[in-house]
């Protein structure tokens, strides 16, 4: 069993937001006790080609919760993603609440500020998110009680945040169908995403699971929500006791026949700042392409 503050007598509400551009699923946790909620992995829109950004889908998040007359009080982001850029700063603006991540953050500011050839100014502390998460760390929403299980293996700050009977899992997991994430990224590591994999199949079996991604495998429906007990099952990389050895061996020879994601050069600048975009020296908002660096 979890050795983390689990309390599974406490149901938040949860609405989803699926962006079908990127696949990604956001989400809207409310406290079942008052007005407050949170904002789980946000996506900002962006026409790569022409270098547009837009918030169609910021925006529907943002109408939603003022609709039903919430408060926001937290923007989580449960990693720095590859595949889609945050829109965390520009739903802050319009709703407050505090920008958090976890405080390996740093970690991924360093090895990619160096991919980027980012300068001095680019600040590698963590100082651009107001919260930065430890393992088991407590936070509240409202009076929902949350708290963070360190989960790398994918990136070097993965987390996934736990709030009542629901979890949400970032790319730790994919539904059991999905399998599990890629663990060739910069700091990626195939046995940490195993391990992580275990911390989360070790909470309650009915522990509900978010998943911040799907993609339909075999022509199915886009789906996001199943169980503990549902991945111990039948997860088809890690369910039915897979070994550590069986998981290394496969995620290691899937993952190099694998092309790296769409946005991942916009991605990974514009999320390791928060979701702030980079400017060029005159102020101008600006992405780089380092060639032959990923």
């Amino acid at each position: 069993m979890s050795n983390y503050p689990v309390d599974m007598s406490v149901t938040p509400e949860v609405k989803a937001f699926f962006d079908p551009d990127t696949n990604t699923i956001s989400y809207v946790v409310k406290d079942p006790a008052s007005a407050a909620c949170a904002v789980i992995d946000s996506v900002m829109d962006i026409d790569y080609a022409a270098g547009r950004i837009t918030y169609k889908h910021a925006d529907k998040i943002i109408s939603w919760i003022t609709d039903n007359g919430l408060k926001l009080e937290w923007i989580i982001e449960t990693h720095v993603h590859a595949d889609h850029l945050s829109a965390a700063p520009y739903i802050q603006q319009k709703l407050g609440g505090k920008i958090g991540i976890g405080d390996k953050i740093m970690v991924v500011q360093d090895t990619f500020g160096k991919v980027f050839n980012e300068g001095t100014e680019f600040q590698r502390d963590g100082s651009q998110f107001d919260a930065l998460f430890a393992d088991g760390d407590t936070y509240k929403i409202g009076n929902l009680e949350a708290f963070t299980i360190y989960t790398p293996g994918h990136t070097p700050a993965c987390m996934v945040h736990v709030m009542g009977n629901a979890a949400f899992v970032g790319d730790t997991l994919f539904m059991p169908d999905g399998g599990s994430a890629r663990a060739d990224f910069p700091g990626g590591d195939a046995g940490q995403l195993y391990d992580s994999i275990q911390k989360v199949l070790a909470l309650p079996d009915e522990m509900r699971l978010f998943m911040c991604h799907d993609y339909g495998p075999n022509g199915r429906d886009i789906q996001w929500e199943t169980t503990v007990a549902e991945e111990k099952a039948h997860n088809i990389h890690v369910g039915g006791g897979k070994t550590r050895a069986d998981f290394i061996r496969f995620r290691t020879e899937r993952d190099q026949q694998l092309a790296m994601p769409r946005l991942i050069i916009p991605s990974l600048q514009v999320n390791m700042r928060a979701g702030d975009i980079p400017t060029d020296k005159d102020g101008n908002p600006m992405l780089k392409v380092p060639v032959n660096k990923l």
